[in-house]
This record gives structure tokens, C-alpha cells and sequence, in this order.
């Protein structure tokens, strides 16, 4: 078991603690299997009623996965180490998904990446004022993976594309409002509300409900007609061009955001969430379990496993092979190596990459490779 993970049985609730405190929780292959065992194991106890899961201390919930180590497979064993890294975290993504009991993720402090991955499959998503969300792969050139295309294909308007495109950081108003988390409450009531579930593990609901607090304003709301309408296209190119033309300040930020990020990061995003969103479309199912939410609902639900499982399974293509491309390499390089923050992407602009690039990281994988689910 990973040194890195707490976990213990409260009465009839388990709970669940990334211990990792000096990398931000960042998970590595070890932790994301020690979950695994435990949940697994939760799962087929019937005393187990219900799920916490949070950080045992320091600043942030989870910063995202150990890139780092995927790179150093990518450079000493041609990738194999980090597509296993990401075969299991996206199976412990799926299983969360799919848990048959309530599961409280509590989002304080710092989620990205990897992080969002634990925290967004839970039934019941905790943002506090100290929250800070984000999917900043466009800056190593990886794309928003762990179930994004899932989530953020279901955020109203073109929010989900903007997360994507940009790494903006959303902070815990803005992730209530946008309907990325389900609850706000106050850091300082987060010790009584898992008190009191751990009582009454029967009213997770009631229990958040009652914690939580009028949120302050989302900084969001003021800019989602600029996003609506500047990140309305599915091509890049179009996006571009549209924050090229307009001399406001808004966009000018948000045009030298994307032009720092990997323009084939972004147009994978792309297209990643636009089939996302015509699967579930054109395929609209009721949704089911999970609570009622504010603002701009975009139904996060338990509302299909084999849907999500699907989508896992195309992001399992895209991370095999995004890891290969030089831009990851060089990202993460840039960003977390060397730390000079000026990557050298390659192709460097959106004209350089074709549909037939595009396609062959799309294209299912070889017989054998694919992703599944947990057995």
C-alpha cells in the first residue's frame, strides 16, 4: 500500500486521504492503485455506506498526475511506464464513476488535472473559497484528459471549450456556478460536515445542504458572453482569428493565453469535446442519481457507465499517443524541467496540423491495447 494514501473506516464510512503533501498530491502510479485496492475493497463491503475522500494536509486537493515520471518513461522506455500510469488512473476514474455508494470529494485547495479526475466522478463535489480548478495540459502538451471530454462537453455554452483551450482557473464560486461542483461551503466547516457524515452517512445530501454557504459572486458570469461568443467555433483557426480581430483587452489576454499553449493540444481539445458532445446528443439519456445543482447545470451525472467508459476509452487513445509527440516531451520540459516556460512546439501554429493528423490520433488502438475497465 502507497505511503502516499490514508485510508480508514469510520463507523460505516470510508475515507479516503492523499497524503503527498510536498508535489501537491500529484498522483503516481502507486497511489492511484492503492485507491484502487481500497475502493475495490469498500465497494464489496456492505458496511461501507459511504466514501469520503480529501488531502490529509498542504495546500491542494490533487495538482494532477506525475508528468514528470510519464516523460521520463517516454524518454528510457518508449512510453510504456506512462501508458500504464494512465491506464490505471483512468480505470480508478471510471471506477469512482461507477461506485454503487455515495462518494463526498471534498475540492479544497488546489484540483487540476489528475486531481479532477477523483473529483469530478463524485457524487457529491465540495468547493470551498480556498478551491482552485483547472485543466492546464494545453501548457505541456498533453490535452484535458481523465474524463474531461465527458464533463466539460456538458458545461453550458462554450465554457467547456474555454477551460480547455486555456487552463483558466476557476475558483470554488465560479466551479459552483458553472456546475462543476454540487456544494460550496467554508473551509472551516469541512471538519463538521465529515463529522457528521461519518454520524449519518444516510444524509450526505441533507448534511451539505444544510453547511452550505451563499458562495461570492462568480467572476465567470462576467465574461460568459465573451466566451460564448469568441470560443463559439470547433475550429481553432476560427478562434483565433475571432480574438485577433476585437482590440479589447479580454481578448487580447485570452489570445496570448492560447498562443503560449501547444496548437496541437488545443485542436485535439477540440475535437475531443465536439465528438463528446455529439455523442451525448445524439444519444440523450435520462439522467439519474446525484443532486440537484445551481447555475448552469450541465447534468455531471452517474447517467451512463458504458458512455463514460467509451469516453475513457477514447482518451486512452489519445494520451498513448499524445505522449509520443514531441510537444509533451517539450512541455513538460518547459514547464516543469527547465522551467523557462518557452516551449518550442512542433507543428508550431494550427495551419501545420492536418485532419489526417488528427484522425491517426483518434483512430482506435491495436487489438489488445485498448483500455477497459476494472475487471
Amino acid at each position: 500500500m502507497s505511503e502516499n494514501i490514508h485510508h480508514h473506516i469510520h463507523g460505516s464510512v470510508g475515507h479516503l486521504s492523499l497524503a503527498r503533501p510536498r508535489a501537491i498530491n500529484a498522483l503516481t502510479l502507486d497511489m492511484v492503485e492503492a485507491m484502487q485496492r481500497v475502493l475495490l475493497e469498500w465497494r464489496d463491503d456492505p458496511a461501507v455506506q459511504a466514501v469520503l475522500i480529501d488531502h490529509a494536509e498542504g495546500r491542494g486537493f490533487c495538482a494532477g498526475g506525475d508528468v514528470a515520471a510519464v516523460r521520463r518513461s517516454v524518454l528510457e522506455d518508449g512510453g510504456a511506464a506512462g501508458r500504464a500510469f494512465f491506464r490505471e488512473e483512468y480505470g480508478l476514474n471510471h471506477l469512482l464513476f461507477t461506485y454503487p455508494r455515495p462518494v463526498v470529494a471534498f475540492m479544497d485547495g488546489i484540483t487540476m488535472g489528475g486531481g479532477v479526475g477523483i473529483a469530478m466522478p463524485a457524487t457529491f463535489r465540495v468547493a470551498t473559497e480556498n478551491t482552485l480548478f483547472a485543466m492546464p495540459e494545453g501548457a505541456i502538451g498533453l490535452f484535458p484528459d481523465v474524463g474531461a471530454g465527458w464533463y466539460l462537453s456538458r458545461l453550458a455554452g462554450r465554457i467547456g471549450p474555454f477551460l480547455a483551450l486555456t487552463g483558466a482557473r476557476l475558483d470554488g464560486a465560479e466551479c459552483l456556478w458553472a456546475g462543476l461542483a454540487t456544494h460550496y461551503l467554508p473551509s472551516d466547516a469541512l471538519a463538521q460536515a465529515k463529522a457528521r457524515i461519518i454520524a449519518a452517512p444516510d444524509a450526505v445530501a441533507t448534511i451539505l445542504d444544510e453547511l452550505s454557504v451563499q458562495p461570492p459572486e462568480a467572476r465567470l458570469t462576467r465574461n460568459a458572453d465573451k466566451i460564448d461568443h469568441f470560443f463559439a467555433s470547433d475550429r481553432l483557426e476560427d478562434i483565433l482569428a475571432a480574438l485577433e480581430a476585437d482590440d479589447s483587452k479580454w481578448a487580447g489576454k485570452e489570445l496570448a493565453t492560447l498562443r503560449s499553449k501547444s496548437p496541437l493540444t488545443m485542436k485535439v481539445a477540440l475535437r475531443q469535446i465536439a465528438e463528446a458532445r455529439r455523442r451525448h446528443e445524439l444519444d440523450p439519456r435520462p439522467l439519474a442519481g446525484g443532486v440537484e445543482q445551481t447555475g448552469r447545470d450541465p447534468g455531471i451525472r452517474r447517467d451512463d457507465a458504458a458512455a463514460f467508459a467509451e469516453e475513457m476509452r477514447i482518451e486512452y487513445r489519445l494520451a498513448a499517443r499524445m505522449i509520443a509527440e514531441p510537444d509533451f516531451a517539450e512541455g513538460v520540459r518547459a514547464v516543469l524541467v527547465d522551467k523557462d516556460n518557452a516551449p518550442r512546439w512542433n507543428p508550431a501554429t494550427p495551419e501545420g496540423i492536418s485532419e489526417v493528423k488528427l484522425d491517426a490520433i483518434f483512430a482506435p488502438l491495436p487489438h489488445g491495447d485498448e483500455w477497459a475497465p476494472l475487471a
